[in-house]
């Protein structure tokens, strides 16, 4: 059954990937799966960690950091052409997913190296934890530039609480962490590839995700998590979003935030 149900899930986001143009619903991606909408919503919520809107949200986004990174249309041609009637609603969902503009991160090239520096130091040091742990590397594949960061969701956008970058997987501490929920996300793009520039359909991009959550942080105690294995990213793993994701080394001078 569940081989069946991620095969459902898995028609419905090759469905995204091939029209995320389009202007799909949540009944012609239930339709491409196979089942009903509501019945849909909550197995794709199941497989994937988000709701089927969400992930559509950020093929389309996914698909215009490329066409900024990669080619000369103007923004708002690449708004409409990932299926956005608004470039004003494009440019502000894509600021607060990505980390910074459109037009800044076509600027940049696709390698701003700020975001990961702009949250710290918010929270008061007395009321925060800290988060810790062990980033495991990739069966039989090379990892390069390691990310981990922690999020309010599942989904790698927007700022992150708090991250850093690691030379290669390894032990991680984070601190100055808010009280809270938070999900531990690690991302990594093998050294010889470039994981700005591939299609919505590249079923071999050499990125390596992990992910661990919630972990529950308190005031002024260490939380130590389980160690985190990177693997290959599936179908079923939402595109990250966050710019700072893009990991190259000349980015990353400072490497902690």
């Amino acid at each position: 059954m569940e081989g069946a149900i991620e095969q459902a899930v898995g028609r419905a986001i090759v469905s995204m990937r091939e029209n995320f143009g389009d202007q799909l619903t949540v009944d012609d991606m239930a339709r491409a799966a196979m089942f009903s909408k509501f019945h849909f919503t909550r197995i794709f919520q199941r497989v994937t960690g988000v709701s089927p809107g969400r992930f559509l949200s950020a093929v389309r986004l996914q698909e215009a950091k490329r066409l900024l990174a990669t080619t000369s249309l103007t923004v708002t041609e690449i708004s409409h052409q990932v299926g956005y009637a608004s470039v004003g609603t494009f440019s502000s969902r894509f600021r607060c997913c990505v980390g910074v503009s459109p037009t800044m991160y076509r600027e940049v090239g696709g390698f701003p190296s700020r975001a990961c520096v702009e949250n710290r130091g918010r929270a008061p040091v007395r009321r925060c934890g800290t988060v810790c742990g062990r980033i495991r590397p990739p069966l039989e594949a090379k990892a390069g530039l390691v990310f981990v960061g922690l999020f309010r969701d599942r989904l790698p956008q927007g700022q992150p609480v708090r991250c850093m970058i690691l030379q290669e997987p390894g032990p991680f501490v984070l601190e100055k962490v808010p009280p809270g929920s938070w999900y531990l996300l690690s991302h990594s793009v093998a050294a010889d590839r470039h994981e700005v520039i591939r299609g919505p359909l590249d079923d071999d991009p050499g990125l390596f995700v992990g992910s661990r959550g919630p972990v529950t942080v308190r005031s002024d105690v260490p939380v130590r998590v389980a160690d985190i294995w990177l693997t290959p990213a599936r179908v079923f793993d939402p595109p990250v979003l966050l710019a700072l994701l893009d990991l190259r080394a000349a980015a990353f001078r400072k490497r902690i935030c």
